[in-house]
C-alpha cells in the first residue's frame, strides 16, 4: 500500500499525546500519585518519529521529493511562537516573584530559543535529578531533542529513500539505530550515580523517535501491517501494550538503574505497538481517545508542556509555606493546572493557530493594523504588555543569580572543609577512647529480631556494651561520611561537635561513600564515633551498602545513620530500608532528620531539601540527640 493510499487523518494520535502530557502534568505536580509519569515524555517521542515520518513520507510520494526549506519553516510557525511566548512571560514572571527562580536564567534562555537545552544543561553539568535549584525551563529538555530531530530527520529519511531499495531495508536500519540509542542510554548509567547525561542526550534518547519513524516506514508500505497475522493478534497485542504501559507509569521510578535500562525503552515499544493498533482503527479504547475532551488536551498538548512547569515553580516560590499534601496544597495543585490550561488554551487560539495558518509576516501585519485602530483597546494593552515584558527580560538576565542559596551554602561547606583539609596535613590522630578494629564480617555482627520504640537496634546490646565505650563521643571522637546535606550542615556540626572530622563532598551517592568509609578504615582514620549521612540525591539504591558499612565499622564504634528528607517519590521506601538495617545492629541507631525537619519544613532552602542556617542546627541537634539516645540504651542494658 502506498503513503497516499493510507487515510490523511489519523486517528487517536490527540488521544495519545493528552495521555501524555496527563502524565507529565500529574508526575510534576505530585509524583508519588505517579511515580513513571515521565515516561509521558518518550510517549510524545513515539508520536512525533511516526508522525513527522509519515508526513515526510506522504511528502515524497506527491511531489517525489523534500522541501526542505518548506518543512523547517512549517516546523518553525509550528514551535516558536509559543516557545518564545512562554520563555519571555515566564522570565518576566520570575523577575518580580524573586528567589531562586532566576538562578541561571541567561544559560536557561539560550538553551530555550537555540533549542539545546539539553546540551547546555549537560555542558554546565546540571543534574535533572539532583535539583539544588529551580530551573524555569528544564522541561524544554525534551523539546530540544525533538527540534533537533526535526533538523537533522529530513535530511536521513532522504539519504535513506536514495541509498535503499526496501522499506524492510528501511525499517530495520532505523529500528537499528533506535536499538544503539538505547544501549548506550544503558551503558552511561550505572547504580547510584547520576543519569543526567543519559537522560538528556540525544544520541541516548533517539530509541522513541527511531521506533515511532520505523513505524511510519512500516505503515507506508510494510505488508506486515496489512497481513493475516497482524490483523489476528492486533487488539490482544495492543491490550498487553496498554496493560504494559500503564504498568510502567505506575511502578517506574526515575532513581532505578533499570529505567534506563530497559524501562524507557519498554514504555517506548508499547506506545509503537498502540499507534500500530491505533491508525488501524481498531484499538479497544479509540473511542476514549477520539473524544471531543481528549482531544482538545491532546491539540494543545504541545502549550500545556511548554507552560506547566514554569506555573508550577513561579506558584510554589510565591507559597513557600504551602506544606505538602495539606488542603492548600492541593489547591495551589488545582490553580497550577487550571492556569496551565487556560494559558495554553489562550496560545493555541490566538498566537499558534493565526501563525501556523497564516505564516509569521501575516499575522504581524494583522496584529500592526490591530494596534494602530483606535476602535478597540485590547490591541494596544497587549501590546503595551509584550512591550514591557520585553524590556524587562534583557534586565532580569543581567540581574540574574549565577548560583542558588543552596549551591551557595554548598560552596560555603566545601571552602571551610578544604581549609581544614590544608591545616590538617597528616590525618587526624584518633581520640584516646578510640579503637580502630578491623572490618567484621556478617556472621561476627550482632542481630536480633524487634524494633525498639527509642529506635537503636537491638541486636546483642550486653555484647555491644562490654566492647566499646558506651559514653556520648565528643566532636574529637567522631568520624561523619556524607553529601551535600552534610556539608551544607558543616558550620552547625562543628558547633556542636567541635574537632569533628568531617569527610563529605555534594552529589556523593552511596557507592562513593561506602568507597570513602573503606578507605578512611584502611587508613585508621575512622573513631569510635560514626555519623552516616548519605543518599539526600538519589537514595539507598542496594540496602546491601548500608549493611556492609556497618559490617565494617564493626560493633567497637557507636554509628548514627541520619534518615533523609525530600521531595522524590522514593524517600519513604529508602528511609523504611534504613530503619530495618539500622535495627539489626545494637551500635547504630537512626538519627530522624525526616521527622525533625518535617515539623519545621519553614527551616528548609528554596530547593525544600537543604535547611538554610536555624535548619543546619536543628540538624546537629538531631544527630546529637540520636548518640545520647544510643549511649543511654546501651549504658543502661
Amino acid at each position: 500500500m502506498e503513503p497516499g493510499d493510507r487515510p490523511k487523518a489519523i486517528p487517536g494520535l490527540d488521544g495519545l499525546r493528552a495521555l501524555a502530557i496527563l502524565a507529565v502534568l500529574v508526575y510534576h505536580l505530585r509524583p508519588a500519585t505517579l511515580t513513571g509519569g515521565f515516561i509521558g515524555v518518550d510517549i510524545f517521542f513515539v508520536v512525533s518519529g511516526f508522525l513527522i515520518t509519515t508526513l515526510l513520507l506522504r511528502e515524497v510520494a506527491a511531489n517525489g521529493a523534500i522541501d526542505l526549506k518548506s518543512f523547517w519553516l512549517r516546523r518553525a510557525r509550528r514551535l516558536i511562537p509559543a516557545l518564545v511566548t512562554c520563555v519571555v512571560v515566564s522570565v518576566t514572571a520570575a523577575f518580580f516573584v524573586g528567589g531562586d527562580l532566576l538562578v541561571g536564567i541567561g544559560r536557561q534562555t539560550l538553551g530555550a530559543l537555540t533549542f539545546s537545552t539539553n546540551w547546555v544543561e549537560i555542558g554546565a553539568g546540571s543534574s535533572y535529578f539532583a535539583r539544588t535549584s529551580p530551573q524555569l525551563f528544564v522541561n524544554f529538555w525534551s523539546l530540544a531533542v525533538e527540534e533537533q530531530f526535526y533538523l537533522f530527520w529530513p535530511i536521513i529519511v532522504a539519504i535513506l529513500l536514495v541509498a535503499t531499495k526496501t522499506v524492510r531495508t528501511r525499517v530495520r536500519i532505523v529500528g537499528a539505530i533506535g536499538i544503539a540509542s538505547a544501549a548506550w542510554m544503558a551503558f552511561n548509567v550505572a547504580p547510584g550515580t547520576d543519569a543526567t547525561r543519559a537522560y538528556y542526550g540525544t544520541d541516548t534518547h533517539l530509541f522513541g523517535l527511531m521506533f515511532g519513524a520505523a513505524l511510519a516506514f512500516m505503515w507506508s508500505r510494510y505488508s506486515i501491517l496489512d497481513s493475516q497475522l497482524w490483523h489476528r493478534w492486533r487488539i490482544p497485542a495492543s491490550l498487553l501494550a496498554t496493560a504494559l504501559l500503564a504498568v510502567l507509569l505506575g511502578v517506574v521510578t526515575e532513581d532505578n538503574v533499570w529505567t534506563f535500562r530497559g524501562g524507557l525503552v519498554l514504555a517506548s515499544f508499547a506506545t509503537t505497538i498502540i499507534i500500530a493498533a491505533v491508525i488501524s482503527g481498531r484499538h479497544p479504547f479509540l473511542p476514549v481517545m477520539e473524544s471531543v475532551p481528549v482531544k482538545w488536551i491532546g491539540a494543545r498538548s504541545y502549550g500545556i508542556y511548554l507552560w506547566h512547569w514554569p506555573v508550577i515553580l513561579i506558584l510554589a516560590a510565591m507559597t513557600p509555606s504551602v506544606v505538602p499534601d495539606s488542603v492548600a496544597s492541593w489547591v495551589m495543585r488545582a490553580i497550577a493546572c487550571a492556569l496551565t490550561l487556560a494559558i495554553a488554551a489562550t496560545s493555541y487560539r490566538y498566537i499558534e493557530t493565526p501563525i501556523r495558518r497564516h505564516g509569521f509576516r501575516v499575522c504581524a501585519h494583522r496584529a500592526l493594523v490591530a494596534v494602530r485602530s483606535a476602535q478597540h483597546w485590547q490591541p494596544r494593552a497587549i501590546a503595551a504588555t509584550a512591550a514591557a515584558c520585553l524590556a524587562v527580560m534583557p534586565v532580569a538576565i543581567a540581574t540574574a543569580p549565577e548560583k542558588s542559596e543552596t549551591q551557595l551554602q554548598i560552596e560555603a561547606g566545601e571552602k571551610l572543609l578544604a581549609e581544614k583539609a590544608k591545616q590538617d596535613e597528616q590525618p587526624a590522630e584518633a581520640a584516646p577512647t578510640e579503637s580502630t578494629p578491623a572490618p567484621v564480617t556478617a556472621s561476627e555482627k550482632a542481630t536480633g529480631d524487634g524494633v525498639h520504640d527509642d529506635g537503636a537496634g537491638n541486636g546483642d546490646t550486653a555484647k555491644a556494651a562490654d566492647t566499646l565505650d558506651t559514653g556520648v563521643p565528643t566532636g574529637k571522637e567522631i568520624s561523619a561520611f556524607g553529601d551535600s546535606l552534610l556539608v551544607t550542615t558543616i558550620h552547625a556540626m562543628e558547633d556542636r561537635f567541635p574537632g569533628i572530622a568531617v569527610d563529605a563532598k555534594s552529589s556523593r551517592q552511596w557507592p562513593a561513600g561506602l568507597q570513602q568509609i573503606r578507605q578512611a578504615l584502611d587508613a585508621g582514620r575512622v573513631r569510635r564515633g560514626v555519623v552516616i549521612a548519605l543518599g539526600t540525591n538519589a537514595g539507598l539504591p542496594d540496602p546491601s551498602m548500608l549493611r556492609d558499612a556497618l559490617d565494617a565499622l564493626g560493633t567497637d564504634r557507636l554509628v548514627v545513620v541520619v534518615n533523609i528528607y525530600g521531595k522524590s517519590t522514593w524517600i519513604d521506601s529508602v528511609n523504611a530500608d534504613i530503619a530495618a538495617i539500622a535495627n539489626e545492629y545494637a551500635n547504630v541507631i537512626v538519627a530522624d532528620w525526616h521527622g525533625a525537619i518535617s515539623d519545621n519544613r519553614g527551616l528548609l532552602q528554596a530547593d525544600g531539601v537543604h535547611p538554610g542556617i536555624k535548619g543546619a542546627h536543628l540538624y546537629a541537634d538531631t544527630v546529637k540527640a540520636a548518640f545520647e539516645q544510643l549511649s543511654a540504651t546501651l549504658t543502661s542494658s
